[in-house]
C-alpha cells in the first residue's frame, strides 16, 4: 500500500509540478509569481460579473425578500 502512495508522490513531484521549479528558481520576483497574478487576475474578474449579476437580479425586483420566503423564519 505504500509504495501506491510513493507512486502518487512521485506523478505529483516529479511530473505534475515541474513548471513551478522553474517559476520557483527565477531571479524576477514578478515573472516568478506569475501564476499567482493569474488567479489573481481571474478570481477579480469572476468577482466583478458576479457583483454585476447581482445587481441585476436586484434591479429587478427578481428576489423575494418577504419575511414568510423562508419557512424557519
Amino acid at each position: 500500500m505504500s509504495s501506491f502512495f510513493y507512486g502518487i508522490e512521485d506523478l505529483f513531484v516529479n511530473h505534475l509540478f515541474w513548471p513551478y521549479d522553474f517559476f520557483r528558481f527565477m531571479q524576477n520576483w514578478w515573472t516568478s509569481n506569475t501564476v499567482n497574478w493569474l488567479f489573481m487576475i481571474i478570481g477579480t474578474v469572476a468577482m466583478v460579473y458576479w457583483l454585476m449579476q447581482l445587481k441585476k437580479f436586484n434591479d429587478n425586483n427578481e428576489e423575494d425578500k418577504s419575511i414568510t420566503s423562508h419557512s424557519y423564519l
